[in-house]
């Protein structure tokens, strides 16, 4: 029997299996009216456990919640952080020539509603003031909300911090009509200019629609950390390389359950969902086939939790950085498995109280020490290693790039709070990211081959606190930011204080051990 070439096999498949039009009206309106369980048959799509790219973006979460954040144009400076950090990308931002936004503008009849559209874009220094004594000319920034995408955790308004150009406020039938219209002038207007996207402000890239390419529309908890390192792994990989140039391989776990709740799928890029512990090996399979077609430009992630990669996939992982194959991985560690309830995992601090490690009388949460995935990889020889966090935007960015750029292996290990397990508000993925990194129960860090022969000069510590101490020290309370302090924030080690807030001896000991690894990295940093 004739072997079909490959090529017209994707070609088939792409022209007779994904009717995108058609899924869109037929599959995804059915599950927008509440319809789809009555009046669906089963079909070619379904039984391929084929989602089409993008469908995220037709799904509506404005009933999720009360409250949504308002946009204060005066007190905006530009900076992205609200763009940046929100985890289902129902925050977003351009820049417009003042021609083209007059135009835009005088297309709106009611001088009530233009006159309150004009004030949705702002004059900046960075967008608009820095490029007129250039001569380049100015453009005026806007935020718009996406009233279907925003879930009210409130992320935005603390990433805002004290620019205060973001609050939040009660949802009434004008004001969702105001956020609708809006929305709507946002998607009319042109892609924000090359000009205005200035590459070393590295949150600037979420101006591209290159790089917009999770959709939102996922089923993840409010404040998800982990979808906001997705979306910011994924903007550095699209903006640098293209939608078409990047594909994920991802192991079973939270992230594959939110991005797949059928029909709805927030990615605009090509992805497989494969077991929880075999990611890496399926991942060299198509590494393999892709370079044999040519396709050494394209750029492949891998996707895990802590538990697909420092537990039951461990061995396929290590086996994958052992091959020299030009891999991606991005590590989503809530040092818990979230997917099944908040079992502990090897990734878990000693001392947190999680499932199948109760904090009791007999055992005070889990026992064992926490495994540093981190460090583990940086012993394989010639893999790139990072371990960062949300928080740290630019050293998260630098991390994806230099992970795309290396000739091999990579792995981009990222702090991500899973605010249920952790026990911590909905508004606090960047809060508790950055805070991880202070007190030394998360140290962020690069180790780059590429930097020379020693250990001392591929691993950078640059990113964290007063490198050369033990602990952080707050400049202005004094405050020493241990692991105690950490933990202090966290519910999930509640139970290991007593009734006036003393730590106890395991908490103690888990903090010594933090101090430990610490030291370990200060040493091979050549700092110690």
């Amino acid at each position: 029997m004739a072997t079909i070439p490959f090529e017209a096999r994707l070609e088939d498949f792409r022209a007779n299996v994904v009717d995108v039009s058609d899924f869109n009206e037929r599959v995804v309106g059915a599950y927008n009216s509440g319809l789809a369980e009555r009046g669906l048959p089963a079909d070619d799509q379904t039984a391929r456990s084929v989602v089409p790219a993008g469908t995220g973006a037709l799904r509506d979460f404005s009933y999720i919640a009360p409250d949504i954040p308002e946009f204060n144009s005066a007190n905006c400076v530009g900076c992205m952080d609200c763009v940046t950090q929100c985890p289902d990308t129902a925050i977003l931002g351009k820049v417009a020539e003042p021609s083209t936004l007059e135009r835009h503008l005088a297309g709106f009849t009611d001088d009530g509603v233009r006159q309150k559209m004009t004030a949705q874009w702002s004059v900046t220094n960075k967008y608009f003031n820095v490029l007129e004594k250039k001569g380049l000319g100015g453009g005026k920034f806007g935020i718009f909300i996406d009233p279907t995408k925003c879930k009210g955790c409130c992320e935005c308004v603390d990433a805002c911090g004290d620019h205060d150009a973001l609050k939040m406020i009660r949802k009434n039938d004008d004001n969702m009509k105001w956020y609708r219209m809006a929305f709507e002038m946002y998607k009319s207007m042109p892609e924000t200019p090359a000009k205005f996207i200035n590459e070393k402000a590295l949150s600037d890239m979420m101006l591209a629609e290159r790089s917009l390419l999770y959709v939102g529309g996922a089923g993840s908890c409010m404040g998800c950390g982990e979808a906001t390192a997705l979306r910011m792994m994924l903007a550095a990989t699209g903006f640098l390389y293209g939608q078409e140039n990047v594909g994920i391989v991802a192991a079973t776990g939270c992230n594959t359950v939110y991005t797949s709740t059928y029909p709805y799928n927030p990615y605009r890029v090509s992805w497989t969902n494969s077991l929880f512990e075999n990611a890496p090996a399926d991942a060299m399979g198509v590494r393999a086939r892709w370079d044999q077609l040519g396709w050494a430009n394209k750029r492949l992630w891998i996707i895990g939790g802590d538990g697909a990669m420092l537990d039951i996939g461990f061995q396929s992982l290590s086996r994958m950085l052992a091959s020299g194959a030009d891999i991606k991985v991005l590590v989503l560690d809530t040092q818990v498995y979230s997917n099944t309830g908040g079992q502990a995992s090897t990734s878990s601090f000693k001392g947190q109280d999680a499932k199948m490690s109760y904090h009791g009388t007999a055992i005070q949460g889990k026992k064992e020490n926490r495994k540093e995935l981190g460090n583990i990889c940086m012993m394989h020889k010639d893999v790139y290693v990072a371990q960062t966090t949300c928080a740290h935007m630019n050293h998260f960015y630098k991390a994806v790039m230099e992970a795309n750029q290396f000739p091999g292996p990579a792995i981009v290990n990222v702090f991500t709070t899973c605010q249920p397990e952790h026990g911590v508000g909905d508004n606090m993925a960047e809060h508790q990211a950055k805070l991880a990194a202070d007190s030394r129960s998360f140290p962020v860090f690069i180790y780059d081959p590429r930097k020379g022969s020693r250990f001392k000069e591929r691993l950078s510590l640059v990113g964290n606190p007063n490198v050369k101490e033990d602990w952080y020290v707050h400049p202005k309370t004094g405050e020493k930011i241990d692991f105690v302090y950490f933990a202090r924030t966290e519910g999930r080690f509640a139970k290991q204080f007593d009734k006036d807030g003393n730590p106890s001896a395991t908490l103690l000991a888990t903090q010594a051990e933090r101090l430990e690894n610490w030291h370990i990295l200060q040493e091979l940093a050549g700092i110690r």
